[in-house]
């Protein structure tokens, strides 16, 4: 049965970038955004590819839940529970700026069992199955094998909400700079997670989030061999907001790092 979620996420990804792909390069005129917030923006595109992807799992599944970013309601378990962002990037969208993805995950109460990750722009779909490993493209994928503080390359991100967890997120970012290799900021939660999962980077740290920024990437990362944790080093919640992950290796010296002070 879970194959069946899978494929059925597979799809409802794929259709949802094909959405994507063809509206990109139309909002770059700031005209045709709106903001959520001061900063958080949202376009007709997110809408049109949570449809589609709310439609194709509904069509299969219809007794099932769905959490998504566009039409969010309550943070609430369910025995079967997808949890979707329809575009995560959507900042980097509106500027044309090639990084953004589909997230989907499909959750059993707390336990998430399906995620897929789709790069429409280069085509690369991202897939793992609780207790099946990770895969890109139909290959195997791995985390990283470095074990050395130096080594690190750490991807992290900055939520719209710049208070208090913002001041705290740049002085753990500070503190990584004098420790490891070099940190990254591309703009997609989710497609930072599955470049930890594949091996691109070491880790991931990013506050504030959403589930639907998480929930696939971390299955994506714990499935090719890495770890997922709350950065205070706790399991992560059945509906995260706050993450670190890794490959494992550096896991603990990181977590040091991040609650030094």
């Amino acid at each position: 049965m879970k194959l069946n979620y899978l494929n059925v996420a597979v799809l409802a990804a794929k259709k949802a970038g094909k959405i994507i792909n063809s509206n990109r390069g139309k909002f770059t005129d700031l005209n045709k955004v709106k903001y959520k917030g001061e900063r958080d923006i949202v376009t007709k595109v997110d809408f049109e590819a949570e449809k589609i992807i709310k439609e194709t799992i509904l069509k299969k599944f219809p007794s099932h839940e769905i959490l998504a970013e566009e039409t969010p309601r309550g943070y609430q378990l369910a025995d079967y529970l997808w949890v979707v962002d329809p575009l995560d990037g959507t900042v980097n969208f509106s500027h044309d700026y090639p990084n953004f993805c589909v997230s989907i995950a499909l959750k059993q109460q707390e336990q998430t069992i399906v995620g897929v990750i789709f790069n429409p722009v280069l085509n690369e779909l991202f897939t793992s199955v609780k207790g099946k490993g990770a895969y890109l493209n139909g290959k195997k994928i791995s985390v990283s094998k470095n074990s050395e503080l130096i080594r690190v390359l750490l991807n992290t991100g900055f939520s719209y909400n710049r208070g208090e967890k913002m001041e705290f997120t740049l002085d753990v970012v500070r503190r990584m700079l004098y420790k490891i290799k070099d940190i990254r900021r591309s703009g997609s939660a989710a497609l930072d997670l599955a470049c930890v999962a594949c091996g691109r980077v070491d880790s991931y740290l990013e506050y504030n989030l959403k589930p639907w920024d998480l929930c696939a990437g971390a299955l994506l990362v714990e499935e090719a061999g890495g770890k997922a944790t709350h950065p205070e080093g706790k399991p992560l919640d059945a509906l995260p907001t706050d993450c670190f992950a890794s490959n494992g290796l550096i896991h603990e010296k990181m977590l040091e790092l991040i609650n030094e002070h």
